[in-house]
């Protein structure tokens, strides 16, 4: 079983939280109560962005498309490489859904 260095009975609680949401019309009306409007963008940004460097597309490309900064990009890519992998569990799940 995987063991978050991030885990905590307020952490599972937030889990818990996003667990109960069912329609995009939940996850929207809770983004707005829980996050700032550029949280929102941050993190946005930061899907979009691991979904392009798993097609292959390069950072010069994805500074174009999207105007994340490299810093930004580098950190998504490190954590694609070297993180807990959440990012390829989701994008997964996403990739099965447009089929």
């Amino acid at each position: 079983m995987f063991e978050s260095r991030l885990q905590s009975e307020q952490a599972d609680l937030l889990a818990r939280a996003f667990l109960t949401l069912e329609s995009m019309e939940d996850c929207y009306r809770l983004f707005e109560d829980l996050f700032t409007i550029r949280e929102v963008q941050d993190l946005s940004s930061r899907m979009e962005i691991a979904m392009m460097l798993r097609d292959k597309i390069t950072y010069n490309e994805i500074v174009e498309k999207t105007g994340a900064s490299t810093a930004t990009i580098g950190r998504v890519n490190r954590a694609l490489n070297y993180g807990a992998g959440g990012y390829e569990r989701v994008i997964e799940k996403l990739k099965g859904q447009e089929d």
